[in-house]
């Protein structure tokens, strides 16, 4: 037997024996540290990681191609990739000095508490969980304020939980991992008034699924405040999620304060091959939309599956649904892995799943098995 083949079946035997342990890749690659189960079969739908299963452009695949030959320079050394900051700015029409490209934006998510640790953090639960585990990590005091009944962020808590002691707030809208939203006009309120005390992170991972005027990023505050950071990545909407680009917009000041500290050449840490895909995509609007609206229409039909099977879910304005687990007895989600499909158990108030929006045949397949077995 070859080395190689001997390697894959003991991967596959450990990943088998966790699955059959009942343990937890919690803390293995899993930035939002809710529990997740994995495997290694050929035949499992993968729904637990909010991934865009449509692909990345036909553009983006040339450039990989076409740059490929690269892949022994250093990007600075590439002569076309001297415009990529620029090609972002460009596309969100703000300033080249008022961005920062990292390996994924969960990369922000970890260095912004670091750099912000001279005070506590005012945060949601449940959110994303990088950037807070990260200011608890490091030994600062975060003030976690509960979503609303409706699984929305509570401004007004949150807003009365901010002091001069303050020294980040951060908010995912859309919500991960609920998939709910707050209006444009309610968060630059929120913003502006936080923004007085302290400096506020605008995750906007999902907003590229949201539509006109809901879509309003908070990018057009930072001109005249600095003390607000939009955070965006290529992870979602161009399903980039394995290429790992993700970028922050601020005010100019705000970006040489970080970039003189832990944001330090951070391009040069982003492969050359995920910048010219990048590249490309930012030119392929068509592809973009495209994804889109599939992400829209499994969603829609899973929204009115669970609707048939009599599930209130949170209705998302995402690329994943939140919904009750109400009496379900056992674990869900180590039941719906022996039934081939990966997703999420949350607890918050009681227990919650979190499918992902996969293609439209993963979602009727879902749907099959959640109306053959499910009972809540």
């Amino acid at each position: 037997m070859q080395p190689n083949s001997n390697r894959r079946n003991w991967l596959k035997q450990t990943t088998l024996a966790t699955i059959g342990l009942g343990l937890s890749l919690k803390n293995f690659a899993n930035p939002e540290g809710i529990t997740e189960t994995f495997g290694m079969e050929d035949d499992l739908i993968n729904l637990g990681s909010n991934e865009n299963p449509h692909g990345i452009s036909e553009f983006s695949k040339k450039a990989i191609q076409d740059f490929i030959q690269f892949s022994n320079r250093y990007s600075f050394n590439i002569r076309p990739f001297d415009s990529f900051k620029k090609d972002i700015a460009d596309f969100h029409q703000v300033n080249e000095n008022q961005i920062i490209i990292t390996a994924g934006s969960t990369e922000i998510l970890n260095k912004l508490p670091r750099y912000f640790n001279k005070g506590n953090l005012v945060t949601a639960t449940p959110t994303f969980n990088t950037l807070p585990t990260t200011a608890k990590r490091i030994g600062t005091k975060v003030i976690e304020i509960k979503l609303t009944n409706d699984k929305v962020h509570d401004l007004q808590k949150m807003l009365e939980s901010v002091t001069n002691d303050t020294a980040l707030v951060y908010i995912v809208n859309p919500a991960n991992p609920t998939g709910t939203i707050v209006t444009p006009d309610a968060l630059k309120s929120f913003c502006t008034e936080a923004s007085k005390k302290a400096v506020v992170v605008i995750d906007e991972a999902y907003l590229d699924l949201l539509d006109a005027p809901m879509n309003e990023s908070m990018m057009g505050l930072i001109e005249k405040n600095e003390n607000i950071i939009v955070v965006k990545t290529f992870s979602k909407i161009h399903a980039m999620a394995g290429l790992r680009i993700g970028y922050l917009i601020a005010h100019a000041s705000m970006v040489k304060k970080l970039e003189e500290a832990y944001f330090n050449f951070s391009i040069i840490s982003v492969s050359n091959l995920s910048i010219a895909a990048a590249k490309a995509s930012l030119k392929d609007t068509a592809h973009l939309q495209t994804s889109k609206q599939k992400i829209i229409e499994a969603r829609n039909f899973t929204q009115n599956g669970l609707k048939e099977l009599g599930i209130q879910y949170i209705p998302s304005f995402t690329n994943f649904i939140f919904f009750p687990l109400g009496n379900y007895t056992g674990d869900y989600a180590a039941d719906m892995l022996q039934k081939k499909i990966i997703l999420r158990q949350v607890m918050d108030d009681g227990k919650w799943g979190r499918v992902s929006i996969g293609t439209l045949p993963e979602m009727q397949q879902f749907i099959k098995v959640m109306k053959d077995n499910w009972k809540g």
